[in-house]
């Protein structure tokens, strides 16, 4: 039986390159919700609005929910009209990716497609938006994970493509940790696209998810930072059986500069291991968001990471953390402090 590639690499070093069609082909749930099902999800009973949300995407995805006394399809009646999008709005760790892949694989769809927003504004910027609407015309449903506007682009190319889609009879799911009515909010003119946002809101049924971020439900809430000689000895050890890459913090975020974020993917492949040298706090917001969506992939593929320096919870600084972009550093925070625990 053949190994696979072993030893020690620089992210730094990598320059991946991504087609148009590989992109689509990656339009699925990632390695951890590859087997999520609505049996899988384990709903808080001290949050009822898990297993609210839950019982209406097992509808919405045409399997059903458990019979409840007085019926829930009893309550199905009451709707005066039936969306076609289902729009999670919760906190971090909650399940709402794992929601979001049950209804993927639950609903009986010749064609349908899973991915992160950013995989999807990537794929216009590769296809052209006009290609973009004819691929995906025609499909059954479309997931978008992590659903955020960062900028005016976005705002027009996604409210547009959405709208497209609907019209034509595709249906949407979506999770984010804004309700729509309120995505840009803090972050650009807003205002000036509240008629395309709130059109692209209509077209979905909000739930919302509370409850506790399950990553971090029994741990301290801070990172782990090794001592030189235990980051060297973990790095060896990852290199002995698989592929674990090494990158001075400093050098990789500036090496994120020149990737496109929706090559990150391709940036950590065949990897078993993220190692990160003398972590620092950022003082540039586009490098912090970078990073984020960095370590979005880094979360998706299961990679532990290892790292010395500051422990990696402490990256993104209070005046960072008090602005537009608090949700997704908080996710980020969420997600390092499990990767470098795992």
């Amino acid at each position: 039986m053949s190994q696979g590639p072993i030893g020690i690499v620089h992210l730094a070093e990598r320059a991946p390159q991504l087609t148009g069609a590989e992109m689509v082909a990656a339009l699925v749930p990632p390695p951890q919700f590859r087997d999520a099902t609505f049996d899988t999800y384990r709903a808080d009973p001290a949050f009822p609005s898990q297993q609210a949300a839950k019982d209406t995407l097992m509808a919405f995805s045409g399997v059903g929910a458990p019979a409840a006394k007085g019926g829930f399809f009893k309550r199905a009646k009451r709707g005066p009209e039936i969306k076609p999008g289902v729009y999670l709005d919760g906190g971090f760790g909650v399940g709402k990716t794992h929601l979001l892949a049950a209804v993927y694989h639950a609903l009986p769809a010749r064609r349908k497609y899973f991915g992160s927003f950013i995989e999807y504004t990537a794929l216009v910027g590769a296809m052209g938006y006009k290609n973009t609407v004819d691929l995906f015309r025609g499909a059954d449903l479309l997931c978008i994970d992590e659903f955020e506007l960062d900028d005016p682009g976005d705002t027009m190319v996604m409210t547009r493509l959405l709208g497209e889609l609907v019209a034509s009879g595709t249906r949407l799911a979506a999770t984010s940790n804004t309700p729509p009515n309120a995505l840009g909010e803090g972050r650009f003119a807003a205002q000036d696209f509240l008629r395309e946002i709130h059109a692209m809101a209509a077209s979905f049924e909000t739930l919302r998810i509370d409850g506790t971020d399950y990553r971090q439900r029994a741990v301290d809430g801070h990172a782990v930072s090794l001592s030189a000689a235990e980051y060297d000895a973990a790095t060896a050890d990852a290199a002995a059986s698989g592929l674990a890459s090494d990158d001075d913090f400093d050098a990789l975020v500036a090496h994120l500069a020149r990737v496109h974020p929706s090559r990150y993917i391709r940036l950590i492949e065949g990897l078993g291991q993220v190692g990160l040298r003398d972590v620092a706090a950022f003082t540039d917001q586009s490098a912090a968001l970078r990073f984020v969506a960095f370590i979005d992939r880094v979360y998706d593929a299961q990679l532990p990471i290892r790292a010395t320096g500051l422990t990696l919870d402490r990256v993104f600084p209070d005046e960072m953390l008090g602005g537009g972009y608090r949700k997704k550093y908080l996710r980020a925070i969420s997600r390092l402090v499990a990767s470098t625990l795992s």
